[in-house]
């Protein structure tokens, strides 16, 4: 393209102004203000305008200036999504959902003052490390017990507590750095990046592999002890499983060998579901210190928690790293609000994770059929059936564990299964469904109240 021409391309965008005063930008700037759709329409006549000086020819109005700025600001900020995807516990979608107890906690807490760091019968300060211990010492059985911001920091505080909470007199008996066992099995790496052995670098400690990557025996275990072991790692991986000839060492035997044990179970499984350690069995097991989730199979908030002995869970709370990954008032309130279900024995009713992953099939074929017919009504174009599905726990908990659900299926007439999710995607809010067949397939075991009249609405606006 001849400068000339693309001079005058350039000349040809609409200002920013005359883009704002299309009547098609009063919608987005009732929805997401003046300020970000007019940053947004800038975005929209830069990238315009970057295409037109690498040569491209783009057709650029108000109106498709306005499009594009209509798909950026779609895409940010966190707002409400429908996930029929069935997948439960979905990571990119936000894990767990809240209970209505738990909301009701984190607005009252927001909204106003607490005693988050207030003792109200001393009458003086207290510490936020107090909250959720007793509900989680009469779950778990544990000593005591202690809450931060995520499991990869529960995980690094109790490694570098264990390694620096070790008395004087056994250091001076140490030759060399301190060292962590833990089999090669256990050598994990969860989502972003989360490696074991990365983790046991920043806690101070140096690694001590053992056994082979499918075979681990207690023998390994016993060889490797040394005058700088400082304890044991035994780690639940949670996001894939070694089947075959394999042997492993479980929490109750390694808790044998007088080191203390920081068993790291992962997902907070509370309750029985497949083969999932549960974490009172850590607990009764021997484990010095036990780690898992609050925002997986727990069904609560993003946190991570640590239960045990309270010399090791009181060696967490002193350490430097404590205040850098301490939880804030709403996580608290959340999980306090979330384990009182599990003690009144209301869990799998009023907690919406723990509920999706009990719920029984037929529920869901019921659920399914319903949904189909109101679409069926709302888009007499569409091909909708229903077929039996897969759903699964997701957020890196129980790979191989299937959980027997119903789709609804729906395909357009030219079979674009694609261009239909991505028209799905845009809704207000996005439905999230999965493609496969050549077909949308949206899984009813992970749809909440409410979100069955936001797909049909979205459905019904498909050719809108």
């Amino acid at each position: 393209m001849l400068e000339t021409e693309k001079r005058e391309l350039l000349r040809g965008l609409p200002a920013v102004d005359a883009v704002l005063r299309a009547p098609a930008a009063d919608a987005l700037v009732s929805h997401h203000g003046t300020k970000a759709t007019t940053a947004a329409v800038r975005e929209a006549l830069g990238g315009a305008r970057r295409e037109i000086l690498a040569g491209g020819e783009p057709e650029v109005t108000e109106e498709t200036v306005l499009a594009v700025a209509a798909k950026l600001l779609a895409g940010r900020g966190l707002r409400r999504v429908v996930n029929a995807t069935g997948v439960v516990l979905h990571t990119n979608l936000g894990r767990s959902v809240l209970s209505g107890r738990a909301v009701e906690a984190v607005v009252e807490v927001a909204t106003s003052y607490s005693n988050l760091e207030y003792d109200l019968t001393a009458g003086k300060r207290g510490s936020r490390y107090d909250h959720a211990v007793p509900l989680l010492k009469e779950i778990t059985g544990a000593e005591d017990a202690l809450v931060v911001n995520n499991c990869a920091g529960a995980t690094l505080l109790a490694l570098s507590a264990v390694v620096a909470g070790t008395s004087a007199g056994e250091i001076a008996e140490a030759s060399g750095e301190p060292e962590v066992i833990v089999s090669r099995g256990q050598l994990i790496e969860i989502g972003g990046g989360f490696r074991i052995p990365e983790v046991l670098e920043l806690s101070g400690a140096r690694l001590r592999e053992v056994g082979t990557t499918n075979r681990t025996r207690l023998s390994d275990y016993e060889r490797a002890i040394n005058e700088n072991t400082r304890a044991i790692l035994w780690v639940h991986p949670s996001n894939f499983e070694i089947g075959g000839f394999t042997e492993s060492v479980g929490v109750m035997e390694l808790a044998t060998l007088g080191l203390p044990v920081v068993a790291d179970v992962g997902s907070g499984a509370l309750l029985p579901i497949s083969d999932e350690p549960r974490v009172e069995a850590a607990v009764r097991g021997g484990a010095a210190i036990t780690i898992f989730s609050g925002d997986k199979l727990l069904g609560g908030p993003q946190a991570g928690i640590a239960v045990g002995l309270s010399r090791w869970i009181s060696a967490m709370r002193r350490h430097p790293l404590a205040r850098a990954l301490r939880a804030d008032k709403l996580c608290l309130a959340a999980l306090e609000a979330t384990l009182a279900a599990y003690l009144e024995g209301t869990a799998r009713e009023e907690l919406p994770t723990v509920r999706m992953l009990h719920a029984p099939a037929e529920e869901m074929k019921e659920k399914a059929d319903q949904l189909a017919e109101k679409l069926a009504r709302v888009a007499p174009n569409l091909s909708i059936d229903v077929a039996p599905s897969v759903a699964r726990s997701g957020g890196g908990t129980l790979p191989l564990y299937e959980i027997p659900s119903y789709a609804v299926r729906l395909k357009d007439e030219e079979g674009d299964a694609d261009a239909v999710a991505e028209k799905l995607r845009s809704a207000d809010p996005p439905v999230i469904g999965r493609v496969g067949e050549e077909r949308i397939w949206l899984d009813v075991r992970t749809l909440l109240d409410g979100d069955e009249e936001t797909i049909l609405e979205a459905v019904e606006n498909l050719d809108g």
